[in-house]
């Protein structure tokens, strides 16, 4: 009943392709083209359709044609964490460059949740959409099982798989190790890492690379986890490293988002950064150039994040079946006022 009706929607839009193509003076053909994105439109016709268009008041129902005609120009993304500005600087530049294309964008977030992320995925490919972005870092083997065997594109981010499915990873050990060595070279000898509880491959390549790297230097290094994610973990990290006795002279914060929670935990506590504690983040968030002091950080790049798995979605709706591509991103180290060199021995 519902596919009927959908029917009905899609000949009632055709009518009204019909009545802009006769005011445009082109044909059908080419309002569908210029509806559809279609680069080949000349710039004067496409101007010319789309003020026909809005003086009709014309919208096509897209979601209806894609329905009847098995296309759709929606593209699913699903994200782990809202609250995170890296997820949403993902998500931004994806929608632009969809935008730009002629391609609508569905957000869904699974706030680190599985079960969440698998009933998200369900949706998205309950509603037939043309490719799924997942840039999440709680990924599991069942659900990609389901994904693989969809038929529908789809772009993972940070999870290395055997499946054939396209693949973004950041070298997050690489710009671990770089912010260590950084460190180190400033005289710092003793580092806290704060890293929230929950498990993901992202962060655990961190705290490997963290500790690998400390340990090949024979320098005392602890991890505080902290049972809330972000700011407020930040904070209280800050609290049980000052409560447990560990002299450290640098905090290495496991993202941007904690680190600012750091910093406002010493402003309040009177402990001047860089000047008495070094503070680094991890991710280079914008928000991170105007803490007091700016935050120096490991730059992932989103946006080239955002570009590939874009990309690689658009190749598989205009036919292009090549899969399992991987692509592998390296950081930078920003460096900004939050650290410097370590006036302590030890």
């Amino acid at each position: 009943m519902w596919e009927r009706l959908q029917t009905i929607a899609v000949m009632l839009d055709h009518v009204k392709l019909l009545d802009v193509a006769k005011a445009a003076g082109v044909s059908v053909s080419t309002v569908s083209r210029v509806v559809n994105g279609d680069e080949n439109v000349r710039a004067s016709t496409r101007e010319r359709v789309e003020k026909v268009m809005e003086r009709l008041r014309y919208h096509p129902n897209l979601h209806a044609r894609s329905l009847v005609e098995g296309s759709s120009r929606i593209l699913g993304v699903i994200v782990s964490n809202l609250d995170n500005p890296f997820f949403l600087d993902v998500y931004r530049r994806l929608e632009t460059l969809a935008y730009a294309n002629g391609f609508e964008t569905l957000l869904l977030a699974s706030h680190y949740d599985a079960a969440r992320l698998r009933e998200g995925i369900r949706s998205l490919i309950g509603q037939r959409v043309a490719g799924i972005a997942a840039i999440v870092s709680e990924m599991q083997d069942d659900v990609l099982d389901e994904l693989d065997g969809t038929g529908i594109p789809v772009v993972c981010y940070d999870f290395t798989s055997q499946r054939g499915l396209t693949n973004i990873r950041s070298n997050y050990g690489k710009g671990m190790r770089q912010l260590v060595e950084y460190l180190y070279s400033l005289g710092h000898r003793r580092m806290a890492l704060v890293a929230y509880r929950i498990a993901l491959g992202s962060t655990e390549d961190r705290r490997r690379a963290f500790l690998e790297t400390m340990a090949s230097h024979k320098a005392p290094a602890h991890v505080f986890s902290p049972a809330a994610d972000g700011p407020q973990g930040g904070r209280e990290a800050v609290a049980e490293l000052l409560e447990s006795g560990f002299d450290a002279t640098a905090i290495i914060c496991i993202n941007d988002v904690t680190a600012v929670g750091v910093l406002k935990e010493l402003a309040e506590r009177r402990i001047a950064v860089p000047r008495e504690l070094s503070v680094a983040g991890f991710d280079n968030i914008q928000l991170g150039q105007y803490t007091i002091p700016s935050l120096t950080t490991v730059n992932v790049p989103r946006d080239r994040i955002a570009e590939l798995a874009f990309e690689a979605l658009r190749k598989h709706a205009r036919g292009d079946t090549e899969r399992g591509r991987e692509f592998v991103l390296e950081p930078d180290l920003i460096v900004r006022g939050s650290t410097g060199i370590c006036a302590r021995k030890g």
